[in-house]
């Protein structure tokens, strides 16, 4: 152990040979800290890195940013950077998604709270190596060394690093989740917190510790991957256990179950007759409350959302990723055994058009209302079914004391034929 440590400091000088990330001419960070100056009065508190590649869907990234900045008060955002490394060397790709963020996040960016990154294509190895070295196939070498550089360029922009992915949603008041931790661990030691059971999302490190990251990183990239490589750097500093912290505040922005390994998959269907829940993101102006959070109302297995003292007009929306044609929806609230908890007055509206971004549907129909606390609807008239973007929980009268939203189920048109076809 102490001989791969050793080895990783050494990798210092060996890692020079990688060229450095530099700001995007653009996006040049303030000034926080120099190297002549001890003392930085402006340093963030936390630093909230994301490495991000071309994907299918190019908002992926950019829904992300939405929900970090969203899900953090002013006061949160005056603690925090968010750093994005650019890693892809299609300078098209690059300029697209430079325009996208700049557009979206110019009050961000001129305030130097969002930073963005970019390694050039020869500070990597060359791509025959990566492709001789990485095992059975998988390119996990790039995915490291781009986190390398993202580590390696946060270690002196705040006391704290956060690692994210490009395709997650946050908790509200993470940032005071993640203090509150912090400072109830301040007489325990600690390498890695962890924000999220699932691969290398959520996980907080001390910024100190990020160049000796950066540099284990690339001495053992094409050795495995990511969500394989922190466990082990965290054992070599004297972290022999993980410290996995409730609730949970990063989620992946598709239906993910995680198992013991840590690694994510997709949730799989129950059945052929069971609900979809196409792919979407949920937005609430509920109180969150406990360790249950509003996506879990959209979620195939048995978790749910809490919340209490919901007033008329509040709501819980899905918006999906792509229009669907549904069939049904079913609305289930309160608990299963003794129905308490239930929303006492609601009405469930289907909506369309979807403008903006963050996405918004522009008009809303109204498909029914809550019997008991529950709601299940076919779809007959086509014209109300078809091109559905969003699906809105609405609260018609307050109510004092807990709510629980156990499910919002989707059905959609001819699924089961499509699933059937492609199995």
């Amino acid at each position: 152990t102490q001989g791969e440590l050793g080895e990783g400091r050494k990798a210092q000088g060996r890692s020079q040979q990688h060229r450095s990330p530099q700001p995007l001419a653009a996006f040049t960070p303030s000034p926080r800290c120099t190297d002549s100056s001890p003392v930085c009065p402006s340093l963030a508190w936390l630093t909230v890195g994301i490495s991000s590649a071309t994907q299918p869907d190019q908002r992926n990234l950019l829904y992300t940013l939405v929900s970090l900045f969203r899900a953090s008060s002013k006061t949160e955002q005056k603690r925090l950077t968010v750093l994005v490394h650019l890693a892809h060397s299609d300078l098209t790709w690059l300029r697209e998604t430079v325009l996208r963020i700049s557009t979206l996040f110019s009050p961000q960016i001129l305030a130097g709270q969002l930073l963005l990154i970019h390694a050039p294509s020869d500070a990597y190895p060359p791509l025959e190596d990566m492709r001789k070295e990485a095992h059975h196939g998988e390119f996990y070498s790039r995915q490291n060394i781009d986190h390398a550089f993202l580590v390696s360029f946060a270690a002196r922009l705040s006391e704290y690093f956060l690692l994210l992915e490009d395709n997650v949603f946050c908790a509200p008041s993470f940032i005071t989740h993640i203090h509150w931790k912090v400072d109830t661990m301040k007489s325990d030691p600690w390498v890695l917190l962890e924000f999220s059971n699932m691969g290398f999302l959520g996980k907080l490190f001390h910024s100190k510790d990020l160049p000796l990251l950066a540099h284990f990183l690339l001495l053992f990239y094409k050795e495995k991957p990511l969500d394989r490589l922190i466990p082990h750097f965290r054992t070599l500093l004297a972290q022999k256990t993980p410290i996995i912290c409730r609730p949970f505040l990063f989620y992946y922005r598709f239906s993910y179950i995680s198992n013991d390994t840590q690694k994510a998959s997709p949730i799989q269907k129950k059945n052929l007759d069971g609900p979809h829940n196409p792919p979407g993101a949920i937005f609430t102006d509920m109180k969150v409350f406990d360790v249950h959070f509003p996506w879990e109302a959209y979620t195939l297995d048995e978790s749910f959302f809490w919340t209490h003292n919901v007033s008329a007009g509040n709501h819980l929306t899905v918006i999906l990723n792509h229009p669907a044609n549904l069939s049904r929806v079913q609305v289930l609230t309160g608990t299963i055994v003794d129905g308490k908890y239930t929303l006492e007055k609601g009405e469930v509206e289907l909506g369309y058009d979807p403008e903006g971004m963050p996405q918004y549907c522009t008009s809303f129909t109204l498909l029914g209302h809550l019997l008991e606390g529950q709601m299940n609807q076919e779809i007959f008239l086509k014209s109300i079914g078809y091109n559905v973007s969003c699906i809105r929980l609405v609260v018609k009268a307050s109510q004092v004391g807990g709510l629980i939203i156990r499910h919002i189920y989707l059905w959609e048109e001819n699924a089961n034929d499509t699933e059937a076809a492609q199995s």
